[in-house]
């Protein structure tokens, strides 16, 4: 079986050949932690969810490096906007979001670094950049010199003017070139920063991914993957700054981005009420069916993320649950089509529609082949039962013990013929949130 991924560097699918078959790695940009992540965010987090595990199917040994961003002028407003320590914003929201990505299925990746962590790194890059010719300081700063490296560019396939206007970047007086992006940059006393050859100041955004990833990964790796949206400039200066320090041809192997996401038909925007934290919609929907309704689109294609589409996600959960079961599926049930699917550049939508086929079939190796295939996708992790008993935050709280104890009591009222009592036990039920679904096994219930 053939791995093709989609590589935006080369704009061609591509037959996936690691640089050691032996140990892939795969570095993903992560969040920068100053307010909750929103389901923008959470679309790479759990593309790359999937490819990890497929690449994980294939290969003895994946690691997967997805940072932390906790050094941001974003954080430093927040805190001075609310008063709260650095710190504490950042671990508090890191927290938030680590619970969140559980929720959707998302396994943590390997290793994840935080920005504040590897500064002296950050810094030791931006001295080769100097020493090579390719950076230059400037009133306290450090740029890199665009026009050093000839083949910049390339990534996004911009031209020049393209360049500078998507950058969207103010032509400071001390840039030898309106391109030159910032490596290092000054602090004032209010302004978190670190000792350096260039005076008290701080990393700019790109080094930071560029120090990580070569930290965990080496010079060169095989797959870095982000949003549409980081191609330019951030993995532009990336891939320029990784190149230059370590006089490498290239930096990763394989560059993969996922499409951008509108929600309802818009832009996100809390002026228009479409601004959906992942930790929001998990108040109003179980995590699976968010994931589901992520993948049920193409990674490389623009979303339109809707809660119309998450609650279909719901529904489509609830037919496989109540079609599988609580099947045990072994690893010789996996479906093969499903990989197939998954292994022609992550097509999640082809391998959905696999499962949707599956749990057409009725058989039991069909439901087997179901629990394994949607397992592997990061689905039907719990219980039906448990799947079934979920409820959301704004739902009133119900006493699990009190309910079984009214299934236990309507069913000796049906079996003694007493229909009356066990309509009105339906009725309180059904009053509280609260559905029945009779079947051979017995009764079941889920909150409605």
């Amino acid at each position: 079986m053939t791995l093709f991924i989609h590589n935006t560097l080369s704009r061609k699918k591509e037959a996936f050949e690691p640089l050691n078959p032996d140990h892939v790695g795969i570095y993903v940009c992560g969040p920068t932690v100053y307010d909750y992540a929103h389901i923008g965010n959470a679309r790479p987090v759990v593309v790359f969810d999937v490819l990890t595990r497929l690449l994980r199917r294939f290969y003895p040994k994946v690691t997967y490096v997805r940072n932390i961003t906790d050094i941001d002028d974003k954080i430093n407003a927040a805190s001075r906007e609310t008063g709260e320590d650095i710190r504490s914003i950042t671990d508090r929201t890191a927290k938030v979001y680590h619970d969140d990505m559980a929720a959707l299925g998302a396994l943590p990746p390997d290793v994840e670094p935080r920005a504040t962590d590897h500064v002296a790194q950050m810094i030791t890059m931006t001295e080769q950049l100097i020493e090579t010719g390719n950076a230059y300081e400037a009133e306290g700063h450090v740029l890199f010199n665009v026009p050093s490296m000839p083949e910049y560019g390339r990534l996004s396939g911009h031209s020049r003017d393209e360049l500078i206007a998507g950058a969207r970047i103010d032509v400071a007086p001390y840039k030898k070139d309106p391109a030159d992006f910032v490596l290092w940059k000054p602090s004032d006393a209010d302004t978190p920063g670190w000792d350096s050859p260039w005076g008290r100041g701080r990393p700019g955004w790109h080094i930071e991914c560029s120090a990580m990833s070569q930290e965990y990964l080496g010079t060169e790796f095989d797959i870095h993957g982000g949003g549409q949206d980081l191609i330019f400039p951030h993995h532009e200066n990336e891939l320029a700054q990784s190149r230059c320090a370590n006089h490498s041809d290239r930096m990763a192997k394989y560059w993969m981005h996922n499409g951008y996401l509108m929600a309802e038909g818009e832009k996100m925007s809390k002026s228009l009420g479409n601004f959906y934290t992942v930790h929001d919609l998990l108040d109003e929907f179980p995590g699976e069916a968010i994931r589901l309704a992520l993948l049920q689109t193409h990674y490389r294609q623009p979303m339109d993320f809707t809660k119309d589409g998450i609650a279909d996600a719901r529904r489509t959960l609830d037919k496989w649950h109540r079609i599988a079961g609580d099947v045990t599926a072994a690893g010789e049930d996996m479906p093969q089509d499903l990989i197939d699917a998954l292994s022609d550049d992550l097509n999640t939508p082809k391998a959905i529609a696999e499962l949707h086929r599956l749990a057409g079939k009725g058989t039991d190796n069909a439901r087997r082949a179901l629990k394994a295939g949607a397992n592997f996708m990061g689905l039907m992790g719990e219980t039906a039962d448990d799947w079934f008993k979920w409820s959301p935050a704004t739902a009133s709280d119900v006493d699990e013990a009190a309910i079984d104890a009214l299934i236990t009591e309507r069913n000796d009222a049906r079996a003694n013929k007493d229909f009356t009592r066990a309509d009105e036990i339906r009725d309180q039920l059904t009053a509280q949130g609260i559905v029945l679904e009779d079947a051979a096994g017995g009764t079941t219930w889920k909150r409605g």
